[in-house]
């Protein structure tokens, strides 16, 4: 064989086998191919005002980048590490150091979660898009040269320049709690890592909260004090962990409320936002999530929190749950604080299910099981939840047109009649506008609390309040109320059979 023969096989044999090592690459990154890209800041004059005029404030939203980072990064590439790697080391060094002297400029996250970067650069874009929209809308209301009618105007711009990127954009819909708490993965995360997780939800506390003294101020100087305050209160949440954390996710209509009111899209987006941060901890942290499945459940879930369908609630909807579920659960209001942090109502790794059903209800009606709406069935129980108002027997009412007379009565007729108003009440509590009065009416709340004070034990048991009782089956169902809201709107309830108070 010739010198120059044997070149040509040798060469050959390279151009094979670089075909080959570029088929086998070819084929891994088809597996994986991502088309998403990058998109930075909507050109403004507004933007960095909030890093210059709040960098105390600021300056801890780089922090809290290393803090998701870390978490997802260790939860990916150790799944068999003791909980101690997070809830201590981690923690400790997050807490006694990076908060404490947090760096100055934002942190590039992919540098530090560099495989799970890797596993899913799609969900870590939508987390970057989505934090952009937050730093932009500190800008505007940071910028004192803007006026209000101004800042508004520049907010919906902001949105509209968020929501033009749907591959990478969380659903402006507001997403139910059986999303985020009713997967075979859900709660994994919480239950293990109790401190890291509180963490996470005081940063999201923070991250909604700051805006709330930010549009509710009237001066720069308020508005300043506010902020301060609203930092002051995150760092007293981190004393003795966790017990002074939020017990459930903070949600920004019950955190941030006149924020929620004046800019419900960009309110639901932030939920939605931390809602996924929340699912991919969980599908990071389940064991009963094998890792070469743990992409596919981060897309799923990604694309969840992107549409406009599934797991869907209404903004009424979204605004009761947010309400319902206790904001002194949730961290308290980021405004108008008291010395001392709000009392919770549900022990550490409840869920929103859990808030509903056992006395977390922050201001719904006693007896009621909210739990059972559509979307908050988690891991707590389903069904559908029970328009009637468990625990209320009107007979029983003191001062009452049923009260008086009651030894003329016959017991079966009281009972009848009693049974009536139950079913009238029903009927009414079916209407979503009368409900939504309902539950706003703190004299009602408190009328129906004295009312099962006065149930018999034997009646509460009927109702299904009995505590330690199982509840009875569901009854029947009725035809459905077609009333339309109109019919019901402006009535009064006080001018109800059995529902006058004593005058003095």
């Amino acid at each position: 064989m010739t010198r120059d023969a044997s070149r040509t096989r040798t060469g050959l044999r390279g151009l094979v086998l670089s075909a080959a090592l570029v088929g086998a690459v070819s084929g891994a990154v088809n597996a994986q191919w991502v088309q998403q890209t990058d998109q930075f800041y909507l050109p403004a004059e507004h933007n960095w005002a909030f890093r210059n005029e709040y960098a105390p404030a600021d300056r801890l939203f780089n922090a809290f980048d290393y803090g998701h980072a870390i978490l997802y990064e260790k939860l990916y590439t150790k799944p068999d590490a003791p909980p101690a790697e997070l809830e201590e080391k981690e923690y400790r060094f997050i807490t006694q150091e990076l908060l404490v002297h947090p760096p100055r400029v934002p942190l590039e996250e992919g540098a530090i979660e560099i495989a799970y970067a890797k596993l899913a650069p799609e969900a870590k874009m939508m987390f970057d898009w989505a934090h952009v929209l937050h730093r932009q809308i500190y800008d505007v209301w940071a910028d004192e040269e803007i006026s209000l009618a101004e800042k508004d105007v520049q907010v919906a711009e902001l949105i509209r320049y968020y929501k033009a990127r749907p591959d990478i954009a969380f659903s402006s819909v507001p997403k139910n709690m059986e999303l985020m708490e009713g997967q075979y993965y859900s709660l994994a995360f919480r239950r293990e890592y109790p401190k890291f997780n509180g963490l996470i939800w005081a940063y999201h506390w923070l991250q909604v909260g700051l805006y709330e003294p930010l549009v509710t101020g009237k001066t720069p100087a308020e508005r300043q004090t506010g902020v301060l305050a609203a930092v002051a209160r995150f760092k007293q949440m981190l004393e003795s962990a966790p017990e002074n954390m939020p017990r459930l996710m903070p949600m920004t209509a019950a955190v941030a409320p006149e924020f929620a009111r004046r800019y419900p899209e960009a309110a639901i987006i932030f939920d939605n936002l931390h809602a996924m941060h929340d699912v991919i901890s969980d599908v990071l942290a389940s064991a009963e999530v094998p890792k070469e499945k743990k992409r596919e459940e981060i897309l799923k879930a990604a694309a969840r929190y992107r549409d406009a369908t599934s797991f869907a609630w209404t903004e009424q909807e979204w605004r009761s749950m947010s309400r319902m579920m206790g904001v002194e659960n949730m961290g308290g209001v980021a405004a108008g604080f008291l010395e001392s942090l709000p009392k919770p109502t549900v022990a550490i790794g409840a869920t929103h299910a859990d808030a509903m059903q056992h006395g977390g209800n922050g201001g719904a009606m006693p007896g009621m099981d909210h739990s059972k709406m559509s979307g908050m069935q988690a891991d707590s129980g389903g069904g559908v939840m029970r328009d009637s108002m468990a625990g209320m027997e009107h007979g029983a009412m003191e001062h009452s047109p049923m009260a008086e007379g009651a030894s003329d009565s016959s017991a079966a007729g009281m009972q009848a009649h009693g049974s009536s108003m139950m079913e009238m009440h029903r009927r009414m509590m079916a209407d979503p506008v009368i409900r939504q009065r309902m539950l706003a009416d703190t004299a009602m709340q408190r009328m129906m609390q004295e009312m099962e004070r006065q149930v018999p034990p034997d009646g509460r048991g009927k109702t299904g309040a009995a505590k330690g009782k199982k509840a009875p089956a569901a009854p029947r169902a009725e035809p459905a109320d077609t009333a339309s809201a109109m019919d019901h709107e402006g009535m009064d309830h006080g001018d109800m059979p059995g529902m006058q108070k004593e005058k003095p």
